[in-house]
Parts: C-alpha cells; sequence; structure tokens
C-alpha cells in the first residue's frame, strides 16, 4: 500500500519533471511535445518513434524513462498517456527503409512524422537528444529528456510500448528468431538464430550483427 511519504514523493518527482514544460509554458508555448524512439539499436524490426502532447490534467503518476519500467508497467501506462494526452501520434519505419537512408535519418524521418501527425499541432518541441532541423517550431535536443522531461518520458512509453506490440506480432509470423522475447536486439538468442537461418525481410541488413562485412572474417587481412 502507498503510504503518504511515497505519494509526497512520487508527486514530487514528477513536478520536477514537468519542471521544462511549465517554464516554456510561462514563455508563452501552449502546446510542447515530447518526442522519443524505440528500437533504434536493434537488428531487425522497424524503429517507432512517438509524439506526444500531454494534457492540462494532473500528471499520471508512474510516468518515467520507459527503459526503467517493467513491461506490464509501460503498457498501462501506454494506453493511460493516450487516453489522457492532448495529441499522440506513433510511426514506425521499417528495415528496408532503415537499410537504405541509415538509422539516424529513419530515427529523424520517424519522429518528424509523428510530430507532423499531432492534433493539434506543437508550437515546441523537446526531444531526447536527437537534433531534428527543418522543424517550423523550436526543437530543444536534450540529452537523456526521456528521464527528466514528462513528455518525453510519455514519448518514450508509447513508442516503446507500440514497438514492443510489432515486434510480438512479427513474431507470429518469423517464431524461429524470438521476437517476441527479444524485440530485435542482439541477444546471444537472436545472434544463434541468425546464424542458422540467416536474416529475414525484417532484419536491418546494413547493421554489421546482421550481416557481417569480409573484414570481419578470421585471417581476412586488411589491403
Amino acid at each position: 500500500m502507498t503510504t503518504t511519504l511515497e505519494l509526497c514523493c512520487e508527486l514530487y518527482r514528477l513536478d520536477l519533471m514537468l519542471g521544462l514544460e511549465e517554464r516554456l509554458r510561462q514563455l508563452g508555448f501552449r502546446a510542447t511535445a515530447g518526442v522519443d524512439e524505440a528500437g533504434r539499436g536493434c537488428l531487425a524490426g522497424p524503429v517507432v518513434a512517438a509524439a506526444v502532447i500531454p494534457g492540462a490534467g494532473p500528471p499520471i503518476a508512474g510516468i518515467d524513462d520507459s527503459k526503467k519500467l517493467t513491461a506490464e508497467s509501460r503498457f498501462r501506462l501506454a494506453a493511460e498517456i493516450r487516453r489522457r494526452s492532448r495529441a499522440v501520434a506513433v510511426v514506425a519505419v521499417p528495415a528496408e527503409v532503415i537499410d537504405r537512408v541509415n538509422i539516424l535519418e529513419a530515427t529523424r524521418l520517424a519522429m518528424r512524422t509523428a510530430l507532423a501527425g499531432l492534433d493539434p499541432r506543437p508550437d515546441c518541441v523537446v526531444s531526447d537528444a536527437m537534433p531534428l532541423p527543418g522543424l517550423i517550431v523550436p526543437c530543444i535536443p536534450a540529452v537523456k529528456a526521456d528521464a527528466w522531461s514528462y513528455a518525453v518520458a510519455c514519448a518514450s512509453i508509447v513508442a516503446k510500448a507500440a514497438r514492443d506490440e510489432q515486434m510480438v506480432a512479427l513474431d507470429r509470423d518469423l517464431p524461429w528468431y524470438g521476437f517476441a522475447e527479444h524485440k530485435g536486439y542482439g541477444a546471444p538468442g537472436h545472434l544463434r538464430a541468425l546464424h542458422r537461418f540467416g536474416p529475414s525481410p525484417e532484419h536491418r541488413l546494413t547493421f554489421r550483427s546482421v550481416v557481417p562485412r569480409r573484414s570481419d572474417s578470421p585471417g581476412t587481412r586488411a589491403a
């Protein structure tokens, strides 16, 4: 059971996470969006970005960096964020596009497209350390923003939950890779499956762990 002291600590933590958005509101920005991605470092599956403009009501208890939360908590909080936010948009960029434009540009594409899908449109953006040149509104690329910005933390939770759902769906079509368990990251079981079965259409063929370069082969000498 949550004690009064624990509740006070949680409310104070959330107040701290809302500090940047509150300061931006005082400067005249009425619709600050947080944007974050999930799956950038994976070997398979899409990179997914979510953009969130939080609602004006009380903050949602438990909001934090998605990496600090259990899968159950992420899915529960993602549903609450979608229900209580002013606007939420999620965009997935598939592996074939990642291979064509590179993972950095694919991540920026997902983020920009998610931001463009918000209604109302944001008048300021906070991203998790990702500069987004070309936006028509100010963008603050803050390092580790998913840990201390409420809007970005909301976006990180929604992006991670949405991507996990997609990877579980892919696992039903390609069960031998174990996507439901490792979500496309380079886990030992995933690497063993790649060695045995080779890459699938959902794998990122430009990633070294998926398709090793010739120079990676044992005994290969540099020219």
